[in-house]
């Protein structure tokens, strides 16, 4: 059972937007106001729940009472109509709540274009606010899933002073990753006492090395949001100072959060069989070497070696040179390495130095190939810049999965 999050209740019903009759509405609500921050997809057709949080993040970002989230219609392209919905949504929440107006975010997921069951949502609302509990982040993170298979949940605590803070999240997401920000959606709850315009820069730090290093298929959602919502009742001395120690420290514990749960979405990734951590280094930047590394991570011929445990390693380095960065191939080396998981590799096995082959065992390196977890170091020999990103292969079952998505 995960920490309970001082101040924060979690709840979910089934409204019966979703066809299968699940749960598919949830809700995240703090006793006290909370300041919020939150980083939202880069696709140009946003969903309505993201121009609506936009804007009212924009307006009350130190004052927020909640979040909802529904599963099954993604209210994406759904013109004025929707985002009038959004808004229709977080007023109810918040009217039912008790809370001040302005005070309610909205995430939703699902099928794009269609617009949201009102009847069946504004009678989920006070039925989710009714369950309400300290314990009901498991029921929360259920609710919200689409194709996802399992639900993602974690928790970090951290010393602040003298002080422990508490920090638990839950995300969804299988399919339509490939974020410019963010995945698909995630909600973080914390206890700690920060400075809004601190949660924020916390919040772009720890996204811009988890969840904006992930890919499974290389689209970027309508509606990818994560929110972080902080309460400050844990007591701590309010973080201020970005320069500080109790910043640090909170920023490393919502960066290990962020990068479980951004994980746990490539491993839940639709009919992903391989986890494949792609780590690129010696680039001429950082920004360079995720170039190269996101290349690799999307390149379907990449992914389809893996998934059919195929040492082509030769579709790598192709990737690289296509990736529209500095690259001298005479000082390129490629490595491999796999095994259950990370704790239990074989050895790196190096397949290219200077840019050519090596006399290697290509059953070592199919046998690599075959694990359910790869590692790809390539290493470039320019310059300093590294970065990693998390992907999947490209199975049978994806294409399944998205050629019947609606039926």
């Amino acid at each position: 059972m995960l920490p309970t999050v001082t101040g924060f209740d979690v709840a979910a019903v089934a409204a019966g937007i979703k066809k299968s009759g699940a749960p598919d509405l949830a809700l995240v609500a703090s006793l006290v106001p909370c300041r919020a921050a939150a980083v939202f997809t880069r696709n140009l057709f946003p969903a309505a729940p993201v121009i609506f949080d936009r804007q009212l993040l924009d307006f009350n970002a130190e004052s927020i009472h909640a979040v909802l989230i529904n599963a099954g219609c993604a209210n994406a392209c759904t013109g004025p109509e929707g985002t009038a919905n959004a808004r229709i949504c977080s007023e109810q929440v918040a009217l039912h709540l008790g809370a001040q107006e302005h005070s309610v975010l909205v995430m939703s997921t699902g099928v794009i274009g269609v617009q949201l069951p009102m009847d069946k949502l504004l009678a989920g609302i006070p039925q989710v606010i009714e369950k309400l509990s300290p314990a009901g982040w498991a029921a929360a993170a259920a609710a919200i899933m689409t194709t996802d298979t399992r639900p993602k949940l974690a928790t970090r605590t951290a010393m602040l002073g003298n002080t422990t803070v508490t920090l638990t999240g839950m995300a969804k997401g299988a399919g339509m990753i490939h974020p410019n920000m963010a995945t698909m959606l995630s909600v973080i709850a914390t206890d700690a006492d920060i400075a809004q315009p601190l949660l924020q820069r916390a919040l772009t730090e720890a996204n811009a090395v988890s969840f904006n290093c992930i890919s499974i298929d290389g689209d970027t959602s309508t509606n990818d949001t994560v929110i972080v919502l902080a309460n400050g009742l844990a007591g701590n001395d309010e973080i201020v100072d970005a320069a500080g120690e109790a910043y640090a420290t909170f920023v490393a514990a919502l960066t290990d959060l962020c990068t479980e749960l951004a994980q746990a979405v490539v491993r839940d990734g639709e009919g992903v069989t391989r986890f494949v951590t792609v780590r690129v280094q010696g680039a001429a930047s950082d920004a360079e070497a995720h170039q190269a590394a996101n290349t690799i991570a999307t390149s379907p011929l990449v992914k389809t070696a893996f998934f059919g445990g195929d040492a082509n390693w030769g579709r790598i380095l192709a990737a690289v040179g296509r990736a529209g960065i500095a690259v001298q191939p005479e000082r390129c080396s490629l490595f491999i390495d796999g095994g259950p998981d990370a704790t239990q590799r074989s050895g790196e096995l190096q397949l290219v130095a200077g840019g050519v082959p090596l006399a290697t065992s290509e059953e070592k390196a199919t046998a690599i190939f075959a694990q359910p977890e790869i590692d790809v170091r390539v290493d470039l020999g320019l310059g300093a810049g590294a970065a990693t990103v998390w992907t999947s292969d490209l199975s049978y079952e994806y294409v399944r999965i998205n050629g019947d998505y609606r039926t």
